[in-house]
């Protein structure tokens, strides 16, 4: 029997990790503080440099300078959610901190950065994890175990949809110089990212896009349709409508699904399936995909390692759009080095 005398030591307190959530501008980052603000192993701090103003948490300060300097020790990490334009500089400067960091996707908006911001992570010895919370969607978990131990026979063929709502509370989105282009851009890298972890990188990758749905609201020269063929070099197809066609009025910003069609097989996923509600009402429940992903980066910054989805499979995506975008640009498929 335990008594006061002899009961199990209780496990020592854990530090709170000093966690900096860089920037306001991505749609993604209030969730994200609020999740991190409601942890007693985060100590957080937000900086809203652009004054969005909309990002609630316990200390918002309004520069950079003010989150690095908030602690005489600085961060132990960063979450980057700044425009995709400025996750290089962030990024270089958490590598020379020393500092781990987890980035908004995509990583880069061109693979040469990409490829930099990589490099510089692996030498400073730093966790580069990349924002994919749909990979921790227990549908997609299951879609890869069905596919690793061959249940679906060999994969024929893969239909992938990433549909969205043109992000309306943040221009910068179809900004193209801030964005990198847009719905190619936006809405293909979650889909690639689960394609590049079941079969690695393409042979050829084929896309076109247009400006059809909701062209009045996009910057000049961003995409808000568009289709992207992945065709792998065991013959596989893979298709990705990464278009933003949901409506404005539609009770949820969009959703990702995907179905896979094998000799032995096909099945179907929807990561965002479980929801409940009637007309213009969408009550999700279930897995916190947000929450899972913040769980696996702190417990990486913690062990000292990165686990998925590293900035490596950022980089692969990376390479993916910017081959999309220069199918675009020729209207022939791209080779892709590796595939």
């Amino acid at each position: 029997m335990l008594t006061p005398e002899n009961a199990l030591p209780s496990a020592a307190p854990v530090e709170p990790l000093r966690v900096a959530l860089l920037s306001c501008a991505h749609t993604h980052a209030a969730g994200y503080a609020a999740l991190l603000d409601a942890r007693e192993d985060v100590d957080l701090v937000v900086a809203d440099p652009d004054g969005f103003g909309d990002v609630t948490a316990q200390l918002v300060v309004g520069s950079y300078d003010e989150a690095w300097t908030a602690w005489p020790e600085g961060p132990d990490a960063v979450i980057v959610t700044s425009a995709n334009a400025h996750h290089k500089e962030l990024v270089l400067e958490a590598a020379r901190c020393g500092v781990h960091v987890l980035c908004e996707k995509p990583l880069a908006t061109t693979v040469a950065d990409a490829e930099e911001m990589v490099a510089a992570c692996r030498e400073a010895g730093v966790v580069l994890m990349t924002a994919f919370p749909v990979h921790f969607s227990p549908a997609v978990q299951t879609l890869r175990a069905a596919i690793a131990d061959g249940r679906l026979g060999q994969v024929i063929g893969l239909t992938g949809t990433n549909n969205g709502m043109l992000p309306t509370a943040r221009d910068w989105f179809t900004d193209v110089e801030l964005s990198g282009g847009g719905s190619l851009v936006d809405h293909t890298v979650h889909v690639a990212q689960i394609l590049d972890e079941i079969f690695g990188p393409p042979a050829t990758v084929h896309a076109v896009t247009n400006r059809i749905l909701s062209a009045d609201r996009a910057g000049a020269g961003a995409e808000t349709g568009g289709l992207v063929t992945l065709t792998y070099a065991s013959g596989t197809v893979a298709t990705i409508d990464c278009s933003w066609s949901q409506p404005v009025d539609a009770p949820t910003w969009g959703g990702l699904t995907l179905q896979a069609v094998g000799t032995g097989g096909q099945m179907q996923i929807d990561a965002f399936a479980q929801h409940v509600g009637g007309p213009g009402r969408w009550l999700p429940y279930g897995v916190d995909l947000d929450a899972e992903m913040l769980h696996a980066f702190l417990a990486a910054v913690r062990a000292g390692e990165a686990v998925a989805p590293t900035g490596q499979v950022g980089l692969a995506t990376v390479r993916i759009v910017a081959a999309a975008q220069e199918s675009v640009r020729t209207g022939q498929p791209v080779a892709l080095a590796g595939g």
